[in-house]
This record gives C-alpha cells, sequence and structure tokens, in this order.
C-alpha cells in the first residue's frame, strides 16, 4: 500500500477512472496495477480561480488487500442486569454519556425534559407555522440537544477535546456517511441527524437501559451523605 497526496481538480476528484490515473502517474505505475484506491483527507482550496481538491490517498496495488471500516468494534453489550447511572439530558453529551456507560458495563437511565427527536420535528414545524412556542419541546429543549436541527456540522479536529476520530466512527455506525471521516469539515446534515439521533436511542435501548422524555430533573435527593 503507498500514501500519497495529490492536488487535482474536482472533475479528476470526482472521477474514480481518472483519480486512478492520476495516482498511477504519482507513482509511476499501469493504472491497471491498482486495485483500489482509499481516501484518507479530502480538503477543499477555493482560494484561487481553479479550485483545487487537496487529496491524501491510500493506493492499493493488485494483490493488496484494501482495509474496510465496518465499524464491527464498537459493540454496545446487554446491560440489562448492570448496575444503573443516571444521565440527565439526551442532547449530545447525554447520548454519548449512555453509548459509553453500556460499553463500560453501566446500565444509562437517560431522562430528558423534551420530546424524542421526531415528535419535536413536529412541534418545530408547527412553531414555523403558527408562531406558538411549546416551552418542553423547541430548538432548545427535546432528544439531540440544541444542535440536533442546526445542519449536523461537526467543527472541531482537535485532539485536545478526546478522540475526534472514535466521535465520527460512532455518527458513521449509526448510518452517517463516512466521508465525515475524511471530509476537512464534516457535514452530517439535518435532513440525516435525526435518523441518526433516533438509532442512537434505539442502540440503549436494545442494550437494556432507559430513556425517559418529557422528565425533568429539578433537584437531587441525597441520602447519608
Amino acid at each position: 500500500m503507498h500514501q500519497i497526496q495529490l492536488r487535482v481538480s474536482p472533475e479528476v476528484a470526482a472521477s474514480d477512472a481518472k483519480l486512478r490515473r492520476a495516482a498511477a502517474r504519482f507513482l509511476k505505475i499501469a493504472p491497471e496495477g491498482i486495485s483500489s484506491l482509499q481516501v484518507r483527507r479530502h480538503t477543499i482550496d477555493a482560494r484561487q480561480k481553479n479550485i483545487i481538491i487537496n487529496l491524501t490517498l491510500d493506493v492499493y496495488e493488485v494483490g493488496e488487500q484494501a482495509s474496510i471500516d465496518t465499524f464491527e468494534d464498537l459493540v454496545y453489550p446487554d446491560v440489562s442486569s448492570a448496575p444503573s447511572a443516571i444521565v440527565v439530558g439526551a442532547g449530545p453529551c447525554g447520548l454519548f454519556a449512555a453509548l459509553q456507560l453500556i460499553q463500560q458495563g453501566v446500565r444509562p437511565i437517560v431522562i430528558e425534559r423534551g420530546v424524542d427527536v421526531m415528535t419535536r420535528r413536529k412541534h418545530l414545524a408547527s412553531l414555523h407555522k403558527t408562531g406558538v412556542l411549546d416551552p418542553e419541546s423547541n430548538y432548545s429543549y427535546g432528544e439531540g440537544g440544541a444542535g440536533a436541527f442546526s445542519d449536523g456540522k461537526l467543527y472541531t479536529r482537535s485532539k485536545k477535546r478526546g478522540s475526534v476520530e472514535r466521535i465520527l466512527r460512532i455518527f458513521c455506525k449509526f448510518g452517517a456517511d463516512p466521508k465525515i471521516l475524511v471530509d476537512a469539515h464534516p457535514h452530517i446534515g439535518t435532513d440525516k441527524l435525526p435518523v441518526i439521533i433516533k438509532r442512537m436511542r434505539e442502540q440503549i435501548l436494545a442494550s437494556g437501559g432507559e430513556v425517559h422524555f418529557s422528565c425533568r430533573m429539578e433537584g437531587l435527593l441525597l441520602d447519608k451523605g
């Protein structure tokens, strides 16, 4: 396998055959000697009149086996009989915390003051149509959190905030386009994000966790400490 970097036009980047020929010229081999290409990094340079696509590619020659990420290592076991922990809120932090608890062998109990993401979508449509705000189901409250309907842009690549790649792979496991793993500015999309959020919740339930909507936390009751 060879990892190479190419600067090509959008036309070449969009064509597997043209991209294969460009990679072959770079490596000084015949295009027929390449079995497959995998994009590892994709950025757009639009600073000049002629737009350039910067690509980092894994190039596999004939006889080499390409590695395909199927996300099978992201396993969520049955924790229905495990000790439980309460997760307050079903926004991004709450959903990912619940999934992480499952992987650590803990049964999450998620409580969310708003409604599920699909019902929430209907309430937002009603808000736009009538101008009447539901104080418990709106752009701020409900499954998916405040960003659920803000088009699903994923801004950070900072390694100081933990494993960004792992978070992106979790999104892919639940239905996001694997292109977000390589794009410099990954974007899930408003149309897809609610479905992905719903699948995350279904996984929490399938693993033995609980998710309670229209359930607002108002305080803590401390017993012996």
